[in-house]
């Protein structure tokens, strides 16, 4: 298990420029096929350049100190996680917009077949530098993990998440990225305790989760949560490093892809929910794997 993974074995380059297109048939296929693969495809070239009055917005003193990062909630438009002033507050808010309209752009251009089962959920800017900060194990995004959230359950459709380095000083952000998907599956699943009977339904209706968390929300969750608790596996997992500097933006599934963010600062990210009939390949989904792994269905 110990070692260092080749990020030639994890990361597909992607040489666009443009965050409209229109993408090469060819380009969109290849893409689409390394993306389903579980690689993390990075477009080097690819800035989201900001605004000379979004200059003054690159400050660490806009989080709340709270939350990991700013959010920004398409439903509402409303932003959680800021501490300014409401004319400082709608500025963050509009900029984070305008990334977030960028960002749904290039998912459909670059990936047409996904148009129809795609949906945008929250925007999040990070301005606050990873490195230094402290949490539990469970919220530690230092640790490798894949995504699964506590009270958002997905109920089998993918989570795909877009970032973009805007540091103005050229801070790299630093990841690390482990074993395939079903490795870490494999290594995991038979420790995940069975949900109660149940328990779905009352975590719904108490309010904890936004929607039914079904058998395979909680399966996920279980590996992200045994994942990063196992301290032996962290430290001796093999893992790729990866630094993506400013003016460069980078996407892949993150239920898939087994990442762990360990510096950098002024970030944005856009994440997505996509549906596994919109997939090139549904049986690539961690839906599917884990299905195949447990020999039921589970959503």
């Amino acid at each position: 298990m110990a070692g260092e993974a080749s990020s030639m074995d994890v990361v597909a380059r992607v040489g666009v420029t443009d965050w409209s297109g229109p993408f090469a048939p060819e380009l969109q296929r290849r893409a689409t096929d390394a993306l389903e693969q579980g690689k993390v495809l990075w477009f080097p070239a690819l800035a989201f350049a900001l605004e000379e009055s979004e200059q003054a917005l690159l400050s660490p003193a806009l989080s709340d100190g709270k939350a990991k990062n700013i959010s920004l909630d398409p439903a509402t438009g409303a932003c959680q996680g800021m501490n300014a002033a409401p004319e400082l507050a709608a500025r963050v808010a509009a900029m984070m917009e305008r990334f977030a309209r960028a960002a749904t752009d290039l998912i459909i251009g670059l990936f047409p077949g996904y148009g129809s089962g795609l949906e945008r959920a929250r925007t999040s800017y990070r301005p606050v530098e990873i490195e230094g900060r402290r949490y539990s194990a469970l919220k530690d995004d230092k640790l490798l993990h894949i995504d699964a959230f506590p009270s958002r359950p997905t109920q089998g459709r993918r989570i795909l998440r877009l970032f973009t380095n805007v540091d103005p000083e050229g801070k790299l952000r630093l990841w690390h990225v482990g074993e395939p998907f079903e490795a870490f599956a494999r290594r995991f699943a038979a420790r995940v305790r069975p949900p109660l009977p149940g328990e779905g339904w009352l975590l719904e209706r108490l309010g904890i989760t936004k929607g039914r968390r079904g058998a395979y929300d909680h399966l996920m969750l279980g590996l992200h949560n045994d994942g990063k608790r196992d301290t032996a596996y962290q430290l001796a997992a093999a893992k790729a490093a990866l630094a993506f500097p400013p003016g460069s933006t980078w996407l892949c599934y993150t239920d898939q892809v087994l990442h762990a963010a360990l510096g950098g600062q002024f970030a944005l990210e856009q994440t997505f929910h996509l549906s596994l009939e919109a997939m090139a390949d549904a049986e690539r989904s961690p839906l599917r794997v884990l299905e195949r792994l447990t020999g039921s269905p589970l959503a």
